[in-house]
């Protein structure tokens, strides 16, 4: 099949191509964010510039419910919609450019790894997980400012409200582990940096089960696009109307489930096997500090309590901790700071329970 068929097939139709001096503008642009936004990567201004610029770019009709701008990786060029904002053409093509700038082909120009995707597997593993890294490295680079949004009935914090919201959300989580270098160094060079990171301080397990879990929930958000598209039907009878509308409602609980579920699995997998590592009062405080500052970065829903009960034991656990390093005096530590973290334990703790009251409150 040929490239114009395939995207036919797929409802992208091409009017015309982007003339010259618009692809030179993007290419300058998006090459000189991403230098200043990821300094630590060694990124090259000119190179990437001179790269970008050789890229194809058209304009296209695009489907209802397609994104205004598409990486088609089977020619390398990028698709903009008719109907896009021209004058803020860099917040649909900084994600674009960065997918072709991570393409890993083999001799036979076979595309072997986009980011974090596998394509050399048939089911395209960590296809969601790409997608939400690239959006977090495009936010960054437009200097995206973070939200607090309410999608699925979840409440969470996200510099991408609008463009994969909850899959950007626990990748940030994810990152929050490993360091954000490893996740922007594998997702511009697929190489596996970020899979081994995450995997040395959970697990194996976890990792896969999180990426599969990822690649669920994006499955499910297009279904529920493609229901939601369905009530534009003006001849739909009452019956199908209210059908599609109880799908609609089954996928966001699904949707909303799953998040959570994965969220829970990344905090506790880390934490769980980091604790196995302390081994000194000043490791306690660093374990607490990084712990507390993690309700920072969770969705949350009305009924969700499972980070303050989970901290709470893991307080308790420290306390533990804190005292038998004291009494078998592993770290010299003046006799007051057992009462000093008793107090700040029984502090936080109120505080969590009144941040519970206030949320349940509004």
């Amino acid at each position: 099949m040929s490239i114009n068929a395939e995207l036919k097939k797929e409802g992208i139709e091409v009017i015309k191509p982007l003339d010259t001096l618009s692809i030179i503008m993007i290419a300058k642009s998006v090459a000189t964010k991403l230098v200043v936004a990821f300094p630590e990567q060694n990124l090259n201004c000119n190179d990437l510039f001179i790269k970008l610029s050789r890229l194809n770019m058209y304009i296209a009709k695009m489907p209802v419910g397609m994104a205004c701008a598409k990486y088609y990786y089977k020619n390398s060029s990028i698709y903009f919609s008719d109907d896009i904002d021209f004058s803020n053409i860099d917040s649909y093509a900084t994600h674009e450019c960065i997918h072709y700038l991570q393409e890993l082909r083999d001799t036979n120009n076979n595309l072997i790894h986009l980011g974090l995707c596998d394509f050399t597997n048939s089911k395209l593993p960590g296809m969601a997980l790409n997608e939400a890294a690239v959006q977090l490295m495009s936010s960054k680079a437009l200097n995206e400012k973070m939200d607090i949004v309410k999608y699925f009935d979840i409440t969470f914090p996200t510099n991408s409200p609008y463009y994969y919201a909850l899959e950007c959300n626990l990748i940030n989580q994810m990152a929050y582990i490993t360091g954000d270098y490893a996740l922007f160094n594998s997702t511009l060079y697929s190489n596996d940096s970020f899979q081994k990171n995450f995997i040395a301080l959970t697990s194996k397990k976890t990792f896969f089960k999180v990426q599969n879990n990822l690649d669920k929930m994006m499955e499910l958000e297009d279904t529920l696009s493609l229901e939601a598209s369905k009530l534009g039907n003006k001849d739909l009878s009452i019956k199908a109307i209210y059908k599609i509308e109880k799908e609609i409602e089954n996928l966001r609980k699904k949707i909303n489930t799953l998040f959570i579920n994965t969220q829970n699995l990344i905090l506790t997998s880390y934490f769980d096997n980091n604790l196995k590592s302390v081994m000194s009062l000043e490791q306690i405080d660093a374990y607490r500090k990084k712990l507390y500052n993690y309700k920072d970065l969770i969705g949350s829903t009305d009924n969700y309590t499972f980070f303050n009960d989970y901290y709470i034991q893991k307080m308790a656990e420290l306390e533990k901790m804190s005292s038998a390093f004291e009494n078998y005096e592993e770290v010299s530590l003046a006799p007051v700071r057992n009462s000093l973290f008793s107090i700040l334990f029984n502090k936080l703790k109120k505080l969590f329970i009144r941040r519970e009251v206030y949320e349940r409150a509004k």
